[in-house]
């Protein structure tokens, strides 16, 4: 059902963004003024389960006359999948979401020192190379890793440190805990948010998760897909457009932008002010600040 545009925000609209208090590269206040001098004029900042730079950039949206959607990309696992589900506008206290995400960033660390630790058998690396690279707030992880590598000179770039020692196949994996996504979208709808697939249909064998699966987050409370995002594969986007349409679903597309640590831009793909619209009414945890 199509809902009309309210002209409390204003697009275009670019609802996947990171900051430094998960795995960007940019304060919150940054990341803001870089969606803005990219055109981007409603956004949502949506770090690895976190909510703690939402203040910041709450205020920087306003003063720069942009809405700021409260966002946040929970880590769930379906069977081998890393599945990430954005959540918008839900309540940042609600207390099993918060229990949840309290899990996972403590699994994270302790999957980061393993990790540390067996590179650090065949290179220069330490854990203190990689608390450097961290603000005191951010949820440490890989990326985190990647970036002691290149300050230690052992590797250029991320894409370099995930393309060789990061990769699996270097034998430093370790698996970290991530809840299913079914528990996942409950959790969000729970808090009273918008549970958002994102980048559903990356490359790769089965990336994506089967039809009947998607069903039955669909029936848990899933509110749609972000489609329109630079890894997803064209007959990817046909699968879930289909889908989408089959059960008047929102379907968003964003940047995923991360700073510096990828080569991906604000605003290259956005959202239309009807699905935004959408995400606002359906969600009851929280509300936008509008400037």
């Amino acid at each position: 059902m199509a809902v009309a545009p309210s002209s409390r925000f204003a697009g275009p609209a670019d609802l996947h963004m990171h900051s430094n208090h998960s795995d960007g590269t940019q304060s919150p206040a940054e990341v803001v003024r870089q969606a803005h001098a990219h055109g981007v004029r409603t956004l949502a900042l949506t770090d690895h389960d976190r909510t703690t730079g939402w203040d910041e950039a709450a205020e920087a949206s306003v003063a720069l006359g942009m809405t700021f959607i409260p966002g946040m990309e929970l880590s769930a696992k379906h069977e081998w999948r890393s599945v990430h589900v954005l959540g918008y506008l839900f309540d940042p206290l609600d207390a099993d979401l918060v229990a949840e995400t309290d899990r996972i960033r403590g699994d994270r660390i302790g999957r980061a020192e393993r990790i540390v630790r067996s590179i650090g058998r065949d290179y220069d690396l330490d854990w203190e190379d990689v608390l450097a690279q961290t603000t005191l707030d951010a949820t440490v992880g890989r990326p985190h890793i990647a970036d002691a590598l290149i300050a230690r000179g052992i590797v250029r770039d991320r894409t370099e440190a995930f393309d060789g020692i990061l990769h699996p196949r270097e034998g430093y994996y370790e698996p970290h805990y991530a809840p299913d996504p079914l528990t996942a979208v409950r959790l969000i709808t729970g808090a009273g948010g918008v549970p958002i697939i994102a980048h559903p249909v990356t490359a790769g064998r089965d990336r994506m998760m089967p039809v009947p699966f998607i069903e039955r987050l669909i029936d848990a409370g899933l509110g749609g897909f972000e489609i329109d995002h630079r890894e997803n594969t064209e007959a990817g986007k046909r699968t879930l457009h289909a889908i989408a349409a089959s059960h008047d679903l929102i379907v968003t597309g964003s940047s995923d932008y991360h700073g510096a640590g990828k080569p991906n831009l604000p605003g290259e793909n956005t959202t239309s002010d009807e699905m935004v619209e959408r995400l606002i009414e359906r969600a009851t945890g929280s509300t936008p600040r509008y400037p």
